[in-house]
């Protein structure tokens, strides 16, 4: 009933509202005679003479006018069963989120960030407008510990909250609380004090980089890195609650909340760590025999994790050259650091993995970089920033403040004359304990093969912090079609939608001043085809198809 009488009290409180309202409702009825005429009464479009029985006929009880309104269709009697559970204050908050947030998502979080900043939309507006201003303050200062810097601040976000409802840009808004107003949106987060996964490689540059060089505390947050050696290990730790958010392969979150090889988990996907940067590394005893995907018959290969793109890449690029990946080779899962020994030790042939590795095979002069991942699928994700959805819903303001911390440092990693500082800055043995020299050659594309072969490729490893959906398009295809994923559970829109958060990680780049895409879907180009993401199902078939596997 509440909602009832707040609807009935906004229709009815100014005459020209109301009738603005019933002209539109009403015509059906007879009661607009001519819409070229403005009512000389009320100013609004019909004839004059008509005034009087227009208002004679409307409803003058709240109740009266809901009646009639569910009987026109407006509203229906489901609705406003829901909608009598529902406060006024929620409804004055629902309305005002409306009128100010013009139906812009931008904007409504910005509403909401400053009714939250206050303690409410009526503390807000009374101690901006209230015309007992002085009596709110002494009220709140008794019964709420409340402080006049408190108090002022209200002040400035009443005033930004009725600009808003008015304005066109929410930066009129901010540029117009004073300076002395201790508003910052960012820093309202609910923990500073955080626990976050990384492996040691290239990939997690943004996780890493971000605490020598300052992102985290920029946004407010003390990070504690925890470094661990193998995937399952941060798989396991993620479920047992014992890390605030990950950094994991970007298939994880997508098996992981599917319950592929765990239990069930719901994992989020928030922003994309980085692009390309592995590759294919054979050791040098093959060195002149592989030209090619067929030239891998019968070896062993090491891959980092089952959920991987680097398996799922691997297993695309052998298919494509004619060979079985669960016949004709022998792959086996391996935390990444052990890749160089056991290649040394002769206990592989190859491994697909970041490119600090198969950089560091060639600076040990144990292998040779045979391709790099980026000509199997230009533009490609490995890596990515996780976290559950229950923490998320726990800590939605700290979430943000990291994952905007994340993408802000993947920006910075992006631009190319940045990447010998980060090199410099992710090499300690506390972070990927690896030689600057290695990591300077993977991030600025300058390397040697180790088959006298030197290369400038600036794309060698990138870090575009937008998690296009058409990625998780493609990984659930190839869930499927090596068997991890049943094909009844792939609900291919569905799994993206879910589990990768595309509209955050854009808003959150546009907050940071960058021009992310606003397209959800690319059309994913790789070695032997296309994946188009409204036809998966085609794809898959045409892959199998063609290659008979």
């Amino acid at each position: 009933m509440e909602m009832r009488e707040g609807l009935s009290a906004m229709l009815l409180n100014t005459h020209n509202s109301a009738s603005t309202q019933w002209e539109q409702l009403s015509c059906d009825r007879g009661y607009i005679k001519d819409l070229a005429l403005k009512c000389l009464i009320c100013g609004q479009f019909h004839s004059t003479q008509d005034h009087w029985k227009f208002m004679a006929d409307m409803p003058s009880q709240p109740d009266m006018l809901i009646d009639d309104l569910v009987k026109m269709g407006v509203y229906n009697q489901k609705a406003l069963e829901v909608a009598d559970s529902i406060s006024k204050a929620d409804l004055r908050k629902a309305l005002f989120l409306k009128i100010a947030g013009r139906g812009n998502p931008k904007r409504e979080r910005l509403v909401n960030e400053l009714i939250k900043q206050a303690g409410g939309l009526d503390e807000a507006f009374a101690a901006a407008f209230g015309h007992k201003a002085g009596e709110f303050f002494n009220d709140t200062i008794r019964n709420r510990n409340f402080t006049r810097r408190r108090f002022l601040r209200n002040v400035a976000i009443g005033a930004a909250l009725v600009t808003l409802a008015s304005c066109n840009t929410e930066e009129q808004v901010i540029q117009n609380l004073p300076d002395e107003t201790p508003f910052n949106l960012t820093n309202n987060v609910e923990k500073t004090s955080l626990r976050v996964a990384f492996l040691p490689i290239t990939c997690a540059s943004p996780i890493i980089m971000s605490d020598p060089l300052g992102f985290y505390k920029k946004h407010g947050l003390n990070v504690e890195l925890q470094k661990y050696a193998s995937w399952s290990v941060v798989r396991d730790a993620a479920i047992a609650g014992e890390l605030d958010a990950y950094h994991m392969l970007a298939p994880m979150p997508i098996a992981m909340t599917l319950g592929l090889g765990s239990t069930a988990f719901s994992v989020k996907l928030a922003s994309i760590e980085n692009n390309n940067g592995q590759g294919i590394a054979v050791a040098n005893k093959h060195k002149g025999r592989i030209n090619g995907p067929a030239d891998f018959r019968g070896f062993t290969i090491g891959i980092p994790f089952d959920y991987s793109n680097h398996n799922l890449i691997l297993r695309y690029y052998l298919a494509g050259g004619g060979l079985d990946p669960d016949k004709d080779v022998r792959t086996i899962i391996m935390p990444p650091p052990d890749a160089i020994a056991k290649m040394a030790t002769g206990q592989i042939d190859a491994f697909i993995l970041p490119d600090n590795f198969t950089q560091r095979v060639v600076y040990n002069d144990i292998g040779f970089i045979h391709i790099l991942t980026k000509d199997i699928w230009q533009g490609h994700p490995c890596c990515a920033f996780t976290a559950s959805s229950e923490w998320i819903e726990e800590y939605p303001n700290t979430f943000r403040a990291l994952n905007k911390a994340i993408i802000d440092g993947a920006n910075y990693a992006d631009r190319p004359e940045n990447r010998q500082e980060i090199a410099r800055a992710i090499a300690p043995r506390k972070y990927l304990n690896q030689p600057v020299e290695v990591l300077e050659a993977v991030m600025t594309g300058k390397f040697s093969d180790g088959q006298g072969n030197m290369f400038n490729i600036p794309d060698r490893i990138q870090f575009d912090p937008y998690p296009w959906k058409s990625f998780a398009t493609w990984i659930s295809t190839q869930l499927v079609r090596w068997d991890y994923l049943p094909e009844e559970k792939a609900n291919y829109r569905e799994i993206g939608d879910q589990i990768f958060l595309t509209d955050l990680a854009r808003e959150l780049a546009e907050e940071l001043g960058a021009e992310p895409p606003q397209e959800l879907l690319r059309v994913e180009k790789l070695k032997f085809d296309e994946l188009d993401p409204t036809q998966p199902q085609a794809y898959l078939r045409e892959q199998i198809d063609r290659f008979g596997v």
